[in-house]
């Protein structure tokens, strides 16, 4: 076995260092901190403290460490990484200063460039920990079942919303990454003024819910559904590109084209019309399957931080931004889009600067 690179063992003794200054922090309680945002074995974190061959951690898990040991708040209680934009201007300027130094390490023994990656702010946490509402299209009443039925004695309030799988999926999420935030979902018929002016969450089409066709509207975003002849399970997507509009249909597959396999989603974030401090997210699909992939995207353990990357590349601050994306089925299971794999990105707009 060849001894590991000088720059190698450097980079490993300062991480553990960092954890062996902190009291009673092991491997195992640090990897359960950092897997607040992405799973993370006590193993790997130990692979990365080796002293005789040590594993080269990843760019944006050297970038959690700046962000762990640059507040001692991330131990009050249960060891957790804190989001970036909750540390104060002193925590700021001890990761700033921790980063570069553990960027420099890093860059030693990887020969890439120091330079960091983009911040990302995770799309689904309200640091203000405001008002948070998922509007949910109500199914027609001819498309409820026995289970929607006020009468039925299992009557099951879930069946007569559409995309109950995505809703289910998106509301858990939230909860989660805002404990402190009141977070409710509602039909539109349901729609009370105090909740148009907190953090908004558009979920499905236009076709069942007239709160997502009102505010798409207000919001002026360059993407729009539409009725088309040619498709009769749902309105396809038209956007703007280079002056002239562009369509983005499903794919069906099978001896009768019924079966479907790739479907469009929509995810979109501008600021709420209505309240411009807060914002207004919108995810959507052709079917919804299309809405479906849109919210796991930024739920799915494996890729959202790759994918909040993405965003954070692609769009850096700005305030608004959309995309329509492919969404493939295997075996009538939605598969979670990976903006950085190919084909999955159909069309993206951020406003001009």
């Amino acid at each position: 076995m060849h001894p590991a690179p000088p720059a190698a063992l450097q980079l490993a003794q300062r991480l553990r260092q960092l954890r062996e200054s902190w009291p009673r922090l092991t491997q195992k309680k640090l990897a359960g901190a950092f897997s607040t945002e992405e799973k993370l074995a006590s193993a790997t974190v130990s692979s990365w403290e080796n002293l005789t061959s040590p594993k080269l951690p990843p760019l944006h898990r050297i970038l959690a460490y700046a962000r762990f040991f640059s507040t001692s708040r991330s131990i009050e209680g249960t060891p957790t990484l804190l989001p970036l934009e909750e540390l104060t201007a002193d925590e700021k300027k001890v990761y700033d200063k921790l980063e570069a130094e553990l960027l420099r390490l890093r860059s030693a023994v990887s020969g890439e460039s120091a330079e960091k990656e983009p911040a990302f702010h995770r799309t689904w946490h309200f640091p203000d920990a405001d008002l948070v509402t998922i509007f949910c299209a109500r199914l027609p009443n001819e498309q409820i079942g026995s289970f929607g039925d006020t009468s039925n004695p299992n009557y099951t309030e879930l069946h007569t919303y559409a995309d109950a799988d995505a809703l289910i999926e998106l509301f858990g999420h939230i909860r989660a990454e805002n404990p402190s935030a009141t977070v409710h979902f509602k039909t539109p018929a349901e729609i009370e003024a105090d909740d148009l002016t907190g953090h908004i969450i558009l979920m499905g089409g236009v076709a069942w819910n007239e709160i997502t066709e009102r505010l798409s509207d207000m919001a002026n975003l360059p993407v729009r559904q539409v009725t088309d002849a040619g498709l009769e399970s749902g309105d396809i997507f038209i956007a703007e590109t280079d002056g002239e509009d562009r369509q983005f249909w499903p794919i069906f597959a099978g001896d009768d084209k019924q079966v479907l396999v790739e479907d469009v989603g929509l995810l979109a974030r501008v600021p709420n019309p209505n309240n411009s401090s807060l914002t207004l997210t919108i995810c959507n699909g052709i079917h919804s399957r299309g809405v479906y992939g849109a919210v796991r995207t930024l739920t799915d353990a494996r890729l959202r931080d790759a994918n909040e990357r993405y965003i954070a590349t692609k769009f850096g601050d700005v305030k608004s931004f959309a995309l329509l994306m492919s969404v493939r089925l295997i075996k009538n299971k939605a598969v979670t889009p990976d903006f950085n794999g190919p084909g999955a990105v159909l069309y993206q707009w951020a406003p001009a600067a």
